[in-house]
Order: C-alpha cells, then structure tokens, then sequence
C-alpha cells in the first residue's frame, strides 16, 4: 500500500467538540475541517458507516454516507487500528452525536496488529510493556499517566524557575559512583580504555556547582542502579536533585512541601485527592518525625542511636532480619524503622533525625554528634523524597569516605568510594548549602494513581526475550 507523505491536518478533536458544543441535534455547520489519527471502533450499516477517530487530545465520530464519501466501500474495510486523513463538515447527527461527515479520506498508515478487545484494550502483562506503542492506544488510562507524568516534571520545573532556580546538565559516565549507596551499572570507554559507571545520583557534582557559584541549581535526569525490579522500582529513573547555598535543612523541608503541593494542585487542581482508593493529603505543613521517635512506638520502648546495640540486634532479628556484625547502631536504628514504620505511613510526612552511620554526606546535628541534619519524606509506604544539610567540611567528608571503604571491604556492596576529585573540590569551599532529591516517578505515580512504576515510564526495563 502507497501512503503519502504528509496530510494537512488542521483540527484536532478536542477542539471541535470544544467549538461546536452548543450544536443542536441534526445541526450543520458548513465548516469543513481535516482531522487525522487511528480508527479505533468502525461499524456499517448498508449505506452508513460510523467511526471512532482518536488522536492525541480526544476522540471525534467519523459520519460516512455512500452518496457522500469517496470510496464507501473500501472506508468500511477499514481496520482497527488504521490511520487515516479524514476532510469533511462537522455536523451533529440526528441522535446528538457531533461528528465529521466523511467526504474524502486517505489511509496514512496501516495496523497490522490488532489492538486488542475493543472494550477491554490489552490486558497481557508483557504486550503491554514490550509494546507500549500498541498500549498506549489500547488502553486510554496509560496515555493519561504518561501525560500526567509530563504534566508533573513541568510544574516541578516551572516552580523551580519562579524561584531562581538554574537548570544545568552533569555527567552520565562517572569514572567513581558516587552520591549514594547503590550498586552501580558499569561500561568499558574504548578510546580511554577505562571503565565507566552509569551514574547512580548526581549530587556531588551538583554540589561542585555551587562552589563554582551557582547559588539555587536543580537537574532533571535519568540515574542508574543495578538493583532489583518491582511495583516501585526501574533499573533506570528520574531524579530531581537541587541545591540552595546558605539554606539548612529546615528550610529545604519547607520547600519541598511547597513544590510537591504546588504538582498538585497544578496537575490535580487540588492538593487532597485518592491514591489507589485511598485518601492523600499533600496540604502544607506536613508532619515532622525523627527516626527514633517512629521506632520508639512501633517497637514498645524507646530507641535510639544510643540505645544498647545487642538489644537493637534482637528487635530486629525477632522480626526476620539477618543483622550484619558491621552494622552499628545508627544502621539498626535504620533497620528498625524500615521493618517496623516505612509501610505504615500515609500522608506526607518528613521523618527526621537521620543516624550519621547511614548519611555519609550529610552535615551532622546540631545536637548530637551521632545524627544528621537530614530528612525522608514518606508518602503512601514509600520514600518519595531525601534532603539534608549538606555536609561542607573536607576533613569530616574524607573520614566518612574513608567509613564507607571499611564497610565495603567488610563485604557491603552499597557503598560510596572515595572520591578525592570532590573532596578538593570541598577544600575549595562549600557554603552552608541544603539538598533534595524527589523521585519523579514515585512523584507521578501518586499524581497519576498509578500502582506500579511500569505505568508512568514510557519504557520500562524488561528481561530481553531469548530468541526461542
């Protein structure tokens, strides 16, 4: 089949319906219009034929009579799935359903695969996700995640823009993985015949940045780490990662509830809506935490960093977790707040008081050595958000560093390097600086009430299919 090369679309369906809404019942309009996109339902009946034309903002009725159409009979062989050029007036049918009445048409390209039930779309798990392409037409509701998703990084990026904010690019290939406990995915450069990793968070050299004397920086970019697959977690995913000089902690909390509740209310026009039939608050102010105080409740008795460690160590084996000999307790302490809070919480709430074990890059409380100025920010069961007061003392970056190499070589995998290129860059000097970073897809599942990650990334990974 020959198909052209172009067609001169000049109306899309969501504008006619918007145009012509006040049509009465029979109507003409004498405004003839050209519209193009799939046919996605086609019925005849002797000398009528009514379609369903979709593209990308909405559906509009095709209206083809045998007197009037060219071509009639080859327009009802039509398949699910085609797509086409259509020129014709928009009317009303007698039954009140506004539509285009068909006068020529053109086949723009054909489906040779069908898109499923009609009513029903594509229900198999694995056409779906490894042929999105067919999904996305088939299944409405996708098309309106992916949309939402857009709709969620461009409120993040229009808040941040209000606010001063400059948008810079840092590099994908890190000769060290670096910014946070992962294992990273790592590739071989030919002309330097080095390996590279994949970077698995761009932080310290965002924080290079703002030494150079960019004051309110963020970055929207894919990260890449080589753990598992599940409901909430993609090999590869969307970070935003910003950084303010002179700002703490608390006032990156404030932000955050700021910017996660403005991506509401500019994509949901409310900032209380349902997440998988269930209620979710994005209302500022949100709910402050610490760690210890969450364990405390859960477990019956007050923990703590302090706390005695081989009492920590049978809480957590009590409850099925193997404890590590490494692990002090500020990794208990963590330990303890995953296996016994994380699932619990609903509504937004920033758990605070984070254990200087687990923080390596975060500045140290103000008022106990043994913690971090740093949050976590817990939405429907999961890590949605991490900031902190970064930590701006080379000496003390150095030695936490240093921490992390014991604990790898004591057989953690989820550790950092020692990175001596930012550790300069620190003795150059760092301000007082607070950070985040908001998983965007985590962000887009709740805005788009999605229940797995697969649903609001356009590709998700997938195990390549073996030939036979």
């Amino acid at each position: 089949m020959t198909t052209p090369y172009n067609f001169p679309q000049d109306t899309y369906a969501s504008e006619i319906h918007e145009r012509f809404a006040d049509l009465d019942a029979g109507g003409e309009t004498g405004v003839v219009v050209a519209v193009a996109g799939r046919v996605m339902l086609l019925r005849a009946q002797g000398k009528l034929a009514f379609g369903t034309l979709v593209d990308s903002s909405g559906d509009i009725q095709l209206f083809a009579l045998s007197a009037v159409t060219a071509d009639f009979e080859e327009f009802t062989k039509l398949h699910l799935g085609d797509w086409v050029g259509v020129t014709g007036e928009v009317v009303r049918t007698k039954k009140g359903e506004l539509s285009v009445k068909v006068a020529s048409w053109q086949v723009l390209a054909e489906a040779r695969h069908n898109f499923g039930d009609k009513w029903a779309g594509i229900s198999d798990f694995d056409l779906r996700y490894r042929h999105r392409e067919a999904d996305l037409w088939a299944n409405p509701e996708s098309r309106q995640s992916l949309a939402r998703r857009s709709a969620v990084i461009r409120s993040l990026r229009e808040q941040l823009w209000e606010r001063r904010f400059i948008e810079v690019e840092t590099p994908i290939l890190n000769a060290i993985p670096s910014g946070a406990a992962a294992r990273p995915f790592v590739t071989h450069h030919n002309a330097f015949d080095v390996d590279f990793s994949l970077r698995i968070a761009p932080e310290l050299w965002l924080k290079r940045l703002v030494v150079g004397g960019f004051e309110r920086i963020f970055e929207i970019g894919r990260v890449f780490r080589n753990e598992g697959v599940s409901p909430r977690h993609n090999p590869e995913f969307t970070m935003i990662e910003l950084y303010v000089a002179y700002w703490d902690v608390y006032d990156m909390m404030r932000l955050t509830e700021e910017v996660c509740a403005g991506v509401a209310t500019s994509v949901l026009g409310t900032t209380t809506f349902e997440y998988q039939g269930r209620p979710l608050n994005f209302s500022a102010p949100w709910a402050r935490r610490s760690m210890s105080d969450l364990v405390s409740e859960a477990v019956g008795e007050e923990i703590t960093v302090h706390s005695d460690r081989a009492r920590m160590a049978t809480l957590l084996t009590d409850r099925g977790v193997e404890v590590q000999a490494s692990w002090g307790t500020g990794r208990l302490l963590m330990e303890l707040f995953e296996v016994t809070c994380e699932a619990d919480l609903w509504d937004p709430i920033f758990v605070t008081d984070f254990p200087l074990e687990v923080s390596p890059l975060a500045r140290r409380h103000r008022e106990d050595d043994l913690l971090t100025e740093r949050f976590e920010v817990y939405c429907a069961g999961r890590e949605l958000a991490n900031g902190f007061t970064e930590l701006n003392d080379p000496d003390d970056q150095r030695a936490r560093f240093e921490d992390q190499a014991r604990l790898k070589a004591a057989g953690e995998d989820e550790t950092m390097e020692i990175d001596e290129d930012y550790i300069k860059a620190l003795e150059w000097g760092l301000p007082p600086t607070a950070g985040l970073g908001i998983g965007v897809d985590r962000l887009a599942m709740l805005i788009a009430d999605a229940p797995n990650i697969r649903e609001i990334i356009a590709f998700p990974t997938l195990k390549p299919l073996r030939e036979g």
